[in-house]
């Protein structure tokens, strides 16, 4: 597993990606995960002014901002990838896929382990945040523009803001290959469709025991 494994994953999930040469010169998911690989390095052997020069270079490369201090997984997906920050503490397990916009960022000046950490083959949908220091379990997918704020347990689906979960042991049990962002319960439709038959239950109840032709005494 490498930079090689990594660049055909991309082109794998990729339908836009024509072939693997096409991903290592091109795409700044790929250019990414080379550069923080070299700063990941130099931060861990504690050579922390170069790394974070090196990450800063590559976020004026490609956009997405990784700090060196991240762990991160094999055969991560980043589409596109503007817009995007990976904090210090932050732990990508392998096989997840991560579009545009989306924050992995902690809350407060707290010290420690204070960013997310995400298991394996999980799907974070374009704009979602998440902040703190959150477990997002294997096989889990957060619908687009989520804000995540608690952890998230294996094999379920969680949309809103902050985010709930709506959906737990799938049929699709790896979301961060089949890259949907889409098939997810409206959250807040169904809380209207809740309100509506709680109302209809309340008027017919209250129109039972008071018709609207018979007077009821009251003001």
């Amino acid at each position: 597993m490498g930079l090689w494994a990594d660049a055909k994953n991309i082109r794998d999930k990729d339908p836009a990606a024509r072939n693997v040469l096409e991903v290592i010169v091109l795409y700044p998911g790929f250019h990414v995960l080379v550069t923080h690989k070299i700063a990941h390095f130099l931060y861990r052997h504690h050579w922390f002014f170069l790394a974070r020069l090196i990450s800063q270079l590559s976020r004026h490369l490609t956009g997405i901002e990784i700090h060196p201090g991240a762990k991160i997984g094999h055969k991560l997906f980043i589409d596109h990838g503007m817009g995007i920050v990976f904090g210090e503490t932050t732990e990508i397990g392998d096989n997840c896929t991560i579009y545009h916009g989306v924050t992995l960022g902690g809350t407060g000046k707290d010290t420690g382990k204070r960013h997310p950490t995400l298991g394996n083959n999980v799907l974070i949908g374009a704009g979602t945040k998440v902040l703190g220091p959150v477990y997002i379990g294997d096989n889990v997918r957060v619908g687009a523009g989520s804000v995540v704020l608690k952890n998230l347990p294996a094999n379920c689906t969680a949309v809103g803001v902050p985010a709930e979960v709506v959906r737990i042991n799938n049929k699709k049990v790896c979301p961060a290959d089949d890259l949907d962002q889409q098939d997810l319960p409206d959250l807040y439709q169904q809380r209207i469709d809740q309100l509506e038959a709680r109302l209809s239950r309340i008027e017919a109840r209250l129109q039972g025991e008071y018709p609207p032709d018979r007077p009821t005494g009251r003001v």
